[in-house]
């Protein structure tokens, strides 16, 4: 059995009614976003900071957590994965809009 449950098969791909085409086309997308310069690099400085704090790879269920003030905290994954679970929102012109619906793709 793979590491991961839901590898190419997320619930969330159902939730969102989220053809084939369109599932292909999202993860196509994220590998291309999260294989830039900037989030390699980010991922570096976070498990640095993982590997500092003795947590990386050690299977203690612990995270990092970045709280409100930027700073870097330890505190159960449990609790760090769950927090804006279904509620992330972002700002536009100083209002909170909830994140839209990946769009439609034309399947011809």
């Amino acid at each position: 059995m793979s590491k991961n449950r839901f590898a190419g098969n997320h619930p969330s791909y159902k939730k969102r009614n989220m053809s084939p085409s369109q599932v292909k086309a999202k993860r196509e997308y994220d590998k291309k976003y999260n294989g830039t310069e900037e989030r390699k690099k980010y991922r570096v400085k976070l498990n640095k900071k993982n590997r500092e704090n003795k947590t990386y790879g050690n299977g203690d269920k612990k995270d990092l957590s970045h709280t409100t003030g930027g700073k870097l905290v330890q505190e159960p994954q449990s609790k760090n994965r769950a927090r804006n679970r279904g509620r992330k929102k972002r700002r536009e012109g100083g209002r909170v809009v909830s994140y839209p619906a990946l769009p439609s793709i034309n399947q011809n």
